[in-house]
This record gives structure tokens, C-alpha cells and sequence, in this order.
């Protein structure tokens, strides 16, 4: 089984990121256009009010990038800043772990986009149509 993983490794992680940046891309669509669901935890925010709405439009354009793997690296941490900023300014001061404070959410995408940022964006990106030799030869 565990080489079954190691072999298709790099489509794991391209599964990984496709998932992960449409969750965080979905998410910014509700809170910026009230779609599937919308915003949670409050009222969508208005044009340009920080920081929810550029939160959300951060979500909806690097979580995008990061789901075609377009600039994927520079988008997750793009993402990953984002949710480290969201957790410790608005949760991590309510309590301490994030099971107390509501803070599960900005940590697991604020750690998954740092693992994608560091691993980069496996196969099925759209950066490895632009330069398919250089992909290969990772």
C-alpha cells in the first residue's frame, strides 16, 4: 500500500491543491457575491472594507490560482498569509487553541497552503502546460 502512495505522490498532491483551492475559492465567492450559502459569521462586507472584503477577494483569486495551479506557490502563501493573519488577529485573541476560539478553519487552510507553497503543485497544473520539459524534470 505504502508504495501504491509513493508512486502516484504527485497526483495526491495535485488532488490535494485542486480540493483545497476550490474550498477556499467557494468561500470567497460566498462572502463576496452571497452564493452557496453566504458569508458566514456575519454580513458580506462592502466593496472595498478591510479586511473582509480583500480577505474575500484573496480567497476567490489565489484560492482560484492555486486550484488550476497557475503561480501556485506564490498564491498559497498568498493564502496561507492570509489565514495566519485571520487567526491570529481575529480568533487566537478570543482563546488560546483554535477548538476554543473558532479558529479551526483559518488554521487548517493557513497549514495547507504552506505544505502546497513548499511542495508545489504536483501534476494537473496549468503552469506545467507552459513549460512541460521543465515539469518533467522535477
Amino acid at each position: 500500500m505504502e508504495s501504491l502512495f509513493k508512486q502516484h505522490q504527485d497526483l495526491f498532491l495535485a488532488l490535494y491543491r485542486i480540493v483545497l483551492g476550490l474550498l477556499f475559492a467557494c468561500h470567497g465567492a460566498a462572502t463576496l457575491f452571497g452564493v452557496l450559502g453566504g458569508p458566514q459569521g456575519g454580513p458580506a462586507p462592502a466593496f472595498a472594507e478591510w479586511p473582509g472584503w480583500w480577505a474575500a477577494a484573496i480567497e476567490l483569486v489565489a484560492g482560484t490560482m492555486v486550484l488550476l495551479g497557475v503561480a501556485t506557490r506564490a498564491a498559497a502563501v498568498v493564502c496561507s498569509g492570509t489565514m495566519a493573519y485571520a487567526y491570529f488577529v481575529v480568533h487566537q485573541p478570543q482563546a488560546l487553541f483554535p477548538i476554543e476560539n473558532g479558529g479551526e478553519k483559518a488554521a487548517l487552510f493557513c497549514w495547507g497552503f504552506l505544505l502546497i507553497a513548499v511542495l508545489g503543485p504536483g501534476r494537473w497544473a496549468l503552469s506545467t502546460l507552459r513549460t512541460p520539459q521543465e515539469s518533467l524534470a522535477r
